[in-house]
């Protein structure tokens, strides 16, 4: 079971940051691998990378010996609440510079973060200034890795507007988007049952509402209590469930308020040309602040969207 992070141990604070930064070591050098051949100015930035990385655990390791011996006890970013699950497609060819970049930039605010957490847990002043100084050289990577393309410079600092706009995708747009998605899709299929099985706009609109509401408050709890935020610049548990609820609950809505109206025929055609213009808001979300292509997002999004509607009228009408 994964443990709180306030929990550890000084010595197993040492052996995560061990860990981490020999993860975070391999993961560079498989971007590195990756990029050779289009990116070789950014690839070679991954080695310099890696091999900093290397570095920060042999300095890790040889304060770790001096404090408590030579055993190093086995402790992972998924044995401790707060770390985002990385999916690794680092492993995949060809990769995308645009998904390294992002990935990149993710792993060194984590880490960064971390150190900063992990300061104001240690009391040992060698071990403090170590965590310090890794802090920062993890600052300067985050820095780099903002600024990474073929004509990559270490120099360039962040806006403060790309700054905002990375935490307002993190912490809003994310678990927006992702509450939006399953409101306007998972609840097609009850709303459009419920409207085909009895013909009844009243029925319909009160499946919809049920399915709406008890969607939003479920993803709110899924959210909020998925990560506390602390380690990834996440944002706060509460304020992400709440955005991820009301959304949950906003897709749902969309497509059942039309049933308020009462001749049947009418409220479906109205139903239909919300769950459109919900679908084409979801795919322009997608390209404005996911980088999706739109022509992607929206055969990505229709797709879904269509297979439930279409499950959703056969399960009514049969």
């Amino acid at each position: 079971m994964a443990r709180n992070f306030k929990d550890l141990s000084e010595r197993e604070i040492l052996a995560l940051a061990i860990s981490l930064e020999e993860e975070d070591g391999r993961v560079y050098s498989d971007f590195a691998d990756g990029l050779r051949e289009t990116y070789p100015a950014t690839a070679k930035l991954f080695d310099d990378m890696g091999a900093e990385e290397s570095g920060h655990r042999a300095s890790l390791i040889e304060t770790y010996r001096a404090r408590f011996g030579e055993h190093i006890p086995l402790i992972r970013r998924q044995d401790v609440k707060g770390f985002v699950h990385r999916r690794p497609f680092w492993l995949t060819r060809p990769l995308k510079i645009a998904e390294v970049r992002k990935q990149a930039e993710i792993m060194e605010l984590e880490t960064r973060q971390f150190y900063q957490k992990a300061m104001g847990q240690v009391t040992d002043a060698g071990v403090r200034k170590l965590l310090g100084d890794l802090e920062e050289v993890e600052r300067k990577h985050q820095v780099a890795a903002e600024a990474m393309s073929e004509s990559i410079t270490t120099t360039v600092k962040k806006t403060e507007d790309e700054a905002q706009r990375r935490l307002f995708v993190l912490q809003i747009v994310q678990p927006g988007l992702a509450g939006l998605m399953d409101g306007s899709v998972s609840t097609l299929a009850p709303v459009f049952a419920a409207a085909f099985a009895t013909r009844s706009s009243n029925d319909a609109f009160l499946v919809g509402l049920a399915a709406s509401v008890g969607a939003g408050i479920s993803m709110a709890f899924a959210e909020a209590l998925s990560d506390d935020g602390s380690l990834t610049g996440r944002g706060r548990p509460v304020l992400r469930g709440a955005v991820t609820g009301l959304m949950t609950t906003a897709g749902g809505i969309g497509h059942t308020l039309p049933f308020l109206i009462k001749d049947f025929h009418v409220a479906f055609v109205a139903a239909v040309i919300v769950v459109a213009a919900e679908l084409a808001t979801i795919a322009w979300i997608r390209n404005r602040y996911m980088d999706t292509p739109l022509l992607s997002a929206a055969f990505q999004v229709v797709v879904g969207g269509v297979l439930v509607f279409a499950v959703g009228i056969w399960i009514g009408s049969s």
